[in-house]
Protein backbone atom coordinates (compact mmCIF):
# COMPACT_ATOMS: atom_id res chain seq x y z
CA UNK A 1 0.00 0.00 0.00
CA UNK A 2 1.38 3.39 -1.02
CA UNK A 3 1.50 6.43 1.24
CA UNK A 4 -0.45 9.62 0.39
CA UNK A 5 2.45 11.36 -1.37
CA UNK A 6 3.12 8.36 -3.58
CA UNK A 7 -0.57 7.84 -4.34
CA UNK A 8 -1.39 11.47 -5.12
CA UNK A 9 1.73 12.16 -7.17
CA UNK A 10 1.17 8.88 -9.01
CA UNK A 11 -2.41 9.83 -9.90
CA UNK A 12 -1.26 13.28 -11.02
CA UNK A 13 1.50 11.83 -13.19
CA UNK A 14 -0.99 9.37 -14.71
CA UNK A 15 -3.23 12.29 -15.69
CA UNK A 16 -0.28 14.11 -17.27
CA UNK A 17 0.64 10.99 -19.22
CA UNK A 18 -2.98 10.59 -20.33
CA UNK A 19 -3.00 14.09 -21.86
CA UNK A 20 0.27 13.32 -23.67
CA UNK A 21 -1.18 10.04 -24.94
CA UNK A 22 -4.33 11.78 -26.23
CA UNK A 23 -2.08 14.04 -28.33
CA UNK A 24 0.39 11.40 -29.52
CA UNK A 25 0.82 10.77 -33.22
CA UNK A 26 -1.19 13.77 -34.43
CA UNK A 27 -0.08 16.43 -36.88
CA UNK A 28 0.19 20.09 -35.93
CA UNK A 29 -3.06 20.74 -37.80
CA UNK A 30 -4.85 17.97 -35.91
CA UNK A 31 -3.55 19.26 -32.57
CA UNK A 32 -4.89 22.72 -33.42
CA UNK A 33 -8.25 21.41 -34.64
CA UNK A 34 -11.36 22.58 -32.81
CA UNK A 35 -13.07 19.27 -33.38
CA UNK A 36 -16.12 19.60 -31.12
CA UNK A 37 -18.13 22.64 -32.22
CA UNK A 38 -19.25 25.02 -30.90
CA UNK A 39 -16.40 24.62 -28.39
CA UNK A 40 -13.16 26.43 -29.23
CA UNK A 41 -11.11 23.78 -27.41
CA UNK A 42 -8.29 21.99 -29.17
CA UNK A 43 -5.79 19.44 -27.92
CA UNK A 44 -2.98 21.96 -28.36
CA UNK A 45 -4.97 24.55 -26.42
CA UNK A 46 -5.40 22.05 -23.59
CA UNK A 47 -1.65 21.36 -23.48
CA UNK A 48 -0.89 25.08 -23.38
CA UNK A 49 -3.59 25.60 -20.73
CA UNK A 50 -2.18 22.86 -18.52
CA UNK A 51 1.29 24.39 -18.82
CA UNK A 52 -0.21 27.60 -17.45
CA UNK A 53 -2.09 25.75 -14.71
CA UNK A 54 1.10 23.93 -13.64
CA UNK A 55 2.97 27.27 -13.66
CA UNK A 56 0.35 29.15 -11.70
CA UNK A 57 -0.33 26.57 -8.99
CA UNK A 58 3.16 25.25 -8.33
CA UNK A 59 5.40 28.20 -9.17
CA UNK A 60 3.18 31.11 -8.18
CA UNK A 61 1.01 29.71 -5.40
CA UNK A 62 3.24 27.06 -3.79
CA UNK A 63 6.66 28.62 -4.44
CA UNK A 64 5.57 32.27 -4.34
CA UNK A 65 7.40 33.05 -7.59
CA UNK A 66 6.57 36.07 -9.71
CA UNK A 67 6.14 34.46 -13.11
CA UNK A 68 4.64 35.70 -16.33
CA UNK A 69 2.21 33.73 -18.41
CA UNK A 70 3.72 31.90 -21.35
CA UNK A 71 0.78 33.11 -23.43
CA UNK A 72 -0.39 36.40 -21.85
CA UNK A 73 -4.08 37.27 -21.78
CA UNK A 74 -5.32 40.11 -23.90
CA UNK A 75 -8.36 40.67 -21.71
CA UNK A 76 -9.18 39.55 -18.18
CA UNK A 77 -11.71 36.97 -19.36
CA UNK A 78 -9.70 35.52 -22.26
CA UNK A 79 -7.24 32.64 -21.94
CA UNK A 80 -4.69 33.27 -24.70
CA UNK A 81 -3.33 29.73 -24.46
CA UNK A 82 -6.44 28.55 -26.32
CA UNK A 83 -5.59 30.75 -29.36
CA UNK A 84 -3.74 28.10 -31.34
CA UNK A 85 -4.20 29.01 -35.01
CA UNK A 86 -0.49 29.77 -35.41
CA UNK A 87 0.76 28.04 -32.26
CA UNK A 88 3.86 25.87 -32.38
CA UNK A 89 3.15 22.38 -30.96
CA UNK A 90 6.83 21.70 -30.24
CA UNK A 91 7.08 24.89 -28.21
CA UNK A 92 3.85 24.10 -26.33
CA UNK A 93 4.91 20.57 -25.43
CA UNK A 94 8.39 21.72 -24.40
CA UNK A 95 6.96 24.39 -22.10
CA UNK A 96 4.37 22.00 -20.65
CA UNK A 97 7.01 19.33 -19.99
CA UNK A 98 9.30 21.91 -18.35
CA UNK A 99 6.47 23.13 -16.12
CA UNK A 100 5.59 19.54 -15.16
CA UNK A 101 9.23 18.88 -14.26
CA UNK A 102 9.33 22.04 -12.10
CA UNK A 103 6.10 20.98 -10.41
CA UNK A 104 7.47 17.51 -9.64
CA UNK A 105 10.63 19.09 -8.19
CA UNK A 106 8.50 21.38 -5.99
CA UNK A 107 6.56 18.44 -4.61
CA UNK A 108 9.70 16.35 -4.14
CA UNK A 109 11.35 19.19 -2.18
CA UNK A 110 8.42 19.67 0.20
CA UNK A 111 8.81 18.10 3.61
CA UNK A 112 5.12 17.19 3.74
CA UNK A 113 1.89 17.38 1.80
CA UNK A 114 0.53 19.28 4.78
CA UNK A 115 2.83 22.26 4.16
CA UNK A 116 0.66 25.32 3.67
CA UNK A 117 1.07 28.52 1.73
CA UNK A 118 -0.92 31.70 1.73
CA UNK A 119 -1.78 33.10 -1.66
CA UNK A 120 -3.88 36.21 -1.86
CA UNK A 121 -6.51 35.74 0.85
CA UNK A 122 -6.47 31.96 0.96
CA UNK A 123 -4.35 29.25 2.55
CA UNK A 124 -3.61 26.11 0.54
CA UNK A 125 -1.89 22.89 1.52
CA UNK A 126 0.32 21.10 -0.97
CA UNK A 127 -2.12 18.20 -0.65
CA UNK A 128 -4.95 20.49 -1.81
CA UNK A 129 -2.90 21.75 -4.77
CA UNK A 130 -2.04 18.23 -5.94
CA UNK A 131 -5.65 17.10 -5.52
CA UNK A 132 -6.86 20.16 -7.44
CA UNK A 133 -4.39 19.40 -10.23
CA UNK A 134 -5.68 15.82 -10.49
CA UNK A 135 -9.20 17.23 -10.84
CA UNK A 136 -8.08 19.81 -13.41
CA UNK A 137 -6.32 17.23 -15.57
CA UNK A 138 -9.17 14.74 -15.22
CA UNK A 139 -11.72 17.27 -16.44
CA UNK A 140 -9.58 18.35 -19.37
CA UNK A 141 -8.65 14.77 -20.24
CA UNK A 142 -12.37 14.16 -20.70
CA UNK A 143 -12.36 17.04 -23.18
CA UNK A 144 -9.23 15.59 -24.81
CA UNK A 145 -10.92 12.21 -25.16
CA UNK A 146 -13.84 13.73 -27.06
CA UNK A 147 -11.53 15.85 -29.23
CA UNK A 148 -9.33 12.89 -30.14
CA UNK A 149 -12.30 10.69 -30.98
CA UNK A 150 -13.65 13.38 -33.33
CA UNK A 151 -10.23 13.90 -34.95
CA UNK A 152 -9.36 10.30 -35.81
CA UNK A 153 -11.68 7.95 -33.95
CA UNK A 154 -9.14 6.96 -31.29
CA UNK A 155 -10.77 6.19 -27.95
CA UNK A 156 -9.77 4.74 -24.62
CA UNK A 157 -7.91 5.73 -21.51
Amino acid sequence: MADDRTSLTGFLQYQRETLAWKCAGLSAEQLRERAVPPSALSLLGLVRHMAEVERSWFRMVVNGEETRAHWPRRTSDHFAEFDVDSADPEEAFRIWEEECARSRATVDAAESLDVTVQWRDEVFSLRYVITHMIEEYSRHNGHADLLRECIDGTTGE
